[in-house]
């Protein structure tokens, strides 16, 4: 009962959140930041609490695609929230936040198939795992407002909306900054991988390994581009999208594979 409250509760706020920053944009208006920022972290203590029920069973941690896909978006709200202190990056939970009620939905919903005991070394590889794809989904949600800002302003549609922005050269400095951190904690991940696992290439691994490590390889073309050549606008984004796209079918694939179409 007490998971079902708290996670109903994050799913309200998450909710009435999602709603006021919509009709903010909407209307041009400026958002109240430090409401929002206050609704956000009243969900996230509300979400964890909630997910820690649901993740933390006696003795093992239960680990299957939906309970995953809850934690992933807790982790990506609050490295957002932590970032917000300095850098404008509010406004991506327009998108945030509806999906991650997707995500608690589906974590109360989907029953759980894949409880497994972690050893230290083997939650140092998820925890890094699960850091690197979320800063890289962050990263893949500043590419989208970013796109969205060149078309508006290269077909001359300044809206108030778009004016709520940052300048199109901040967004993508902020667009390179969390690449770098994510393709660094996609790095330690790779590596870490292959210390810790036993055959990083086994049957049930090896797709895993080759779209992450296919991944790594377009995010770092993506980066000396960026150093070298000077990569920007919508070459910048279709890189992040590709790269994107190869991590999520690293993980979210495999997972909804193994679990369950051949479970």
């Amino acid at each position: 009962m007490a998971t079902l409250m708290l996670n109903s509760l994050a799913i309200a706020i998450y909710l009435a959140a999602t709603a006021y920053l919509a009709l903010r944009l909407y209307q041009g208006r400026t958002v109240g930041r430090e409401w929002l920022l206050g609704a956000v972290s009243l969900a996230l203590l509300a979400h964890g609490a909630g997910l820690y029920h649901l993740l933390v069973l006696p003795d093992v941690l239960e680990l299957g695609f939906f309970r995953v896909s809850s934690l992933l978006f807790w982790v990506i709200n609050l490295v957002v929230l932590l970032s917000c202190a300095r850098k404008p990056l509010h406004n991506l939970f327009v998108l945030l936040l509806p999906l991650s009620t997707l995500g608690i939905v589906a974590s109360l919903l989907g029953s759980g198939t894949n409880p497994i005991v972690l050893s230290y070394s083997l939650a140092t590889h998820v925890l890094l795992s699960i850091l690197a794809y979320s800063l890289l989904t962050i990263a893949t949600l500043q590419a989208l407002l970013l796109a969205w800002q060149n078309h508006q302003l290269k077909h001359h549609q300044p809206s108030g909306r778009v004016r709520l922005l940052p300048p199109l050269q901040t967004m993508e400095s902020l667009l390179f900054e969390m690449l770098w951190a994510g393709h660094i904690l996609l790095t330690l991940s790779i590596l870490s991988g292959f210390i810790f696992l036993d055959d990083l290439f086994a049957q049930h691994l090896a797709h895993k390994t080759i779209f992450s490590i296919a991944a790594w390889i377009i995010y770092s073309v993506l980066l000396w581009g960026r150093h070298q050549l000077g990569w920007r606008g919508y070459t910048a984004i279709r890189w992040t999208l590709g790269g994107f796209a190869l991590l999520m079918l690293a993980y979210f694939g495999s997972k909804l594979v193994l679990e369950l179409i051949l479970a």
